[in-house]
Parts: structure tokens; sequence; C-alpha cells
């Protein structure tokens, strides 16, 4: 799926970060979510990196990344250490400003990641995802009801973990084909890559443990940030699927005005999923954004 790129191993505090770099032009950091793996970008990433340096990277916990052992403060999964990841790996290529793409989980992490090292993130592009702790705190029937895997994974251990591990490839399948568009966005090499990481040791311990720090920790993370006043200052642009759950629950762009100076976007024709169910509106989106103040890097 990405033949035109070279994949690489790096190490933060003892944990391993794994990715992909490929193309020419400015710097451009691809995030993905939660089950997948850096995988969800192939419908994209050859084409972005006709115009860019783009780097994919698998978060801690998913992918062929580290999965650090579990804390009683979820600590090891928390977006600001996930987002510490991202940057070692950008840095370790020698960029220190880019553009961020980011989906779902990843969304999460370029949000802390934005926050907390503003000199590092030039532009953001978040995919289907509000506030974290503005979705918590606004949670309906309805949402509870589509995102069920929230509430589930964060429950002590180890039930969630002995379920997931008791089949990974079913939960796989539960989940990502329990959305608008069922099983069929996903290519079989794509959906064959997300089950193999599933079922590597360790990830039904870190999916939980990442939930739980979004839960937890993460949440302590953003009351500082509103508390201080800090918000972001980059340029933002939110895109939503048309077909899922967030959009119809939550008011996405006033929430993101609450958080950032430069909030625009809109929705997509799509669901959750949008790289993988709506790749063509996402490239024009994004070659849109990330060129509007295009810089020469080499």
């Amino acid at each position: 799926m990405f033949d035109a790129f070279t994949s690489f191993d790096l190490t933060r505090n003892g944990v391993k970060v794994h990715g992909r770099i490929g193309g020419r032009g400015a710097p451009l950091l691809l995030l993905h979510g939660h089950p997948q793996t850096h995988a969800n970008w192939h419908r994209v990433a050859p084409r972005l990196a006709e115009q860019f340096t783009v780097v994919l990277v698998d978060l801690r916990g998913y992918g062929d990344s580290g999965r650090p052992p579990a804390d009683e403060a979820h600590s090891n999964f928390s977006k600001r250490e996930m987002a510490l990841d991202a940057l070692h790996a950008m840095r370790a290529h020698g960029f220190e400003r880019f553009g961020v793409l980011a989906h779902d989980r990843g969304a999460r992490v370029a949000h802390r990641l934005a926050a907390d090292h503003p000199q590092a993130v030039e532009r953001l592009m978040l995919l289907d995802i509000a506030p974290t702790l503005a979705m918590y705190e606004n949670t309906s029937e309805a949402f509870a009801r589509a995102y069920w895997h929230w509430f589930f994974l964060i429950q002590p251990p180890p039930l969630p973990e002995a379920l997931i591990d008791s089949d990974p490839v079913r939960y796989i399948r539960s989940v990502m084909g329990g959305r608008h568009a069922g099983l069929a966005p996903f290519t079989p090499e794509a959906l064959a890559e997300y089950e193999r990481c599933a079922a590597i040791p360790g990830s039904a311990q870190a999916i939980c443990e990442d939930y739980r720090a979004s839960a937890g920790i993460d949440l302590d993370h953003d009351r500082v940030d509103i508390a201080a006043g800090r918000r972001l200052a980059q340029p933002l642009r939110v895109l939503w699927g048309a077909h899922g759950a967030v959009g119809r629950s939550f008011d996405v762009l006033s929430l993101w005005r609450e958080r950032a100076d430069d909030v625009a976007g809109g929705a997509l024709p799509c669901g959750h999923y949008i790289p993988e169910e709506a790749p063509a509106e996402l490239l024009a989106e994004a070659l849109a954004f990330f060129n509007a103040n295009p810089r020469i890097e080499t």
C-alpha cells in the first residue's frame, strides 16, 4: 500500500515509534485513529506525497509501535506522551515545524501536540472529532449508543482486555463494521493490517489504556489549558462525516471555537472513516488547506 514510502523505527524513552516517510516538499504529519494503524492513509498519502514530505506514524499501542506497560494514572498513554512520540519522529527527520492531518484518536493527539508545542505545528486539520472534554461533558444517549466502545474500554481491567483478546478480529470488525458504511470502505489489505496489529500481544491493554487516559489524565490536561486561557493559535480546519455520530451529536465548529482562534470546516459526504470513505474529497480539502501558505522544503 506504501511502495514509495520508507519504513522507520525510532525509540523514545524505551518505546518504539514506527512509521513511514515519503515524498518531497513541506513536511506533513499524518496520525491515524482507533482501531487502525497508519495504513488508514493508504488512499490519500501517495497523492499528498507528490507535494509534501509525508510522515505517517503509528500511535503507541497501535500498529507496529510500542506498547508500554499500564500505570495507575494511565500516563503512558496520555495524549501528551503520544504527541511527544510524534514530535520525536518529526524531529528525527529534521522537521522542527510542520503541518498535521489527523483522524479520530490521532486527532486528539494532534490537538495536544498543537497545544503543548505551538512552535512545531504550523497548520492543523482534524477529522471527525470535537474536543475530548466537550464530548464527555455533552454526551447524549444517541452518542453513547454509537460510541459504546468509549465507555466499554475505560472499565477497570481485566474485563475489557480479556474480551478483546478472546477474539481481536471480531473486535475490529464489530467496531469498524458497525458504522455508517459497514466494512465496505476497507480494502482487504488494509483490513488485514488492522486485524494483524490488533492481535499483537499487549494490544488489548494498550487500546484500553488509550481510552482510560482520555477519560482521566487527558481531561485534566484539557482543564488546565482552559483554566489558563490557552487556546490553539494555528489555523485549524475541522471536517466530519455527514453520516457520522460526531456531527449529529455535537455542534463541532462551535465547540472548537471555544478552544481555538482560527477555525473553519464542515461535513463531508461520508461516515466516520473519512480517509477511506471519502479520499477524493479529503484530498481536495487537504491540498487546499496545507498549500495555503506554501514554503519550500528539501
